[in-house]
């Protein structure tokens, strides 16, 4: 992968002064949105942790901000994804050192995000939850060889009704998490569409408090 470089200056929000000797949840959102779409999800969220959201560097086609250029929906250009993981990598050193754990929570385009990030590093993450969103596929161009992942504490939510992002790569996500990564995966699934239920954010709080508790 040829890594497309991004000059973009981070902008980030947190719920309050980082503590360093806390592990750090980092709240990816969404296509289109920004990172003050999300930070609210920390209230409903254990205590234990330093939350940040974090803005994608790149524009959107409407208002609001990307997490890479894409070939259609859930499907990520594979330098364009390059060069935005290079861009996190950057800006995550800058605030986090080697050995502090780190928990990504990424929605939809920032599921895929995630998924991204946890596909090229799985070593580095705490946790990853993969919510309403896919992994990125093809053409991203990410290793997807049979326990890849093993070791990986992994959250997938997704509802039902969820007519955004393609039912196919929902589906392939699932199926390749759960039966083929090797991953310790926990599947959360509801009747709802594009978006949280209040299941769906009970199921990521439970995850997360067994993610974040001493091992």
């Amino acid at each position: 992968m040829s890594a497309a470089p991004v000059t973009t200056l981070p902008v980030a929000v947190s719920t309050a002064e980082d503590d360093a000797a806390r592990p750090l949840v980092v709240l990816l959102h969404g296509r289109g949105a920004d990172e003050r779409s999300i930070i609210g999800l920390a209230r409903h969220l254990p205590a234990g942790a330093s939350y940040v959201a974090l803005r994608a560097p790149l524009g959107a086609e409407q208002s609001g901000y990307a997490w890479f250029a894409n070939h259609g929906i859930g499907r990520p250009d594979a330098d364009s994804l390059a060069g935005t993981m290079a861009w996190f990598d950057a800006w995550l050193g800058s605030v986090a050192d080697a050995g502090r754990p780190v928990v990504l929570v990424g929605f939809s385009g920032g599921a895929a995000f995630a998924g991204g990030l946890l596909l090229t590093r799985p070593e580095r993450w705490a946790g990853v939850a993969v919510l309403a969103g896919t992994l990125p596929f093809e053409p991203a161009g990410m290793d997807l060889t049979t326990g890849r992942l093993a070791g990986s504490r992994v959250l997938v939510a997704q509802g039902s009704a969820d007519h955004v992002i393609p039912r196919d790569l929902l589906d392939r996500t699932r199926t390749w998490l759960a039966e083929e990564s090797g991953a310790d995966v926990t599947v959360h699934t509801d009747d709802g569409g594009h978006g949280l239920t209040a299941q769906g954010v009970t199921a990521l709080a439970g995850w997360l408090e067994g993610v974040l508790a001493p091992r």
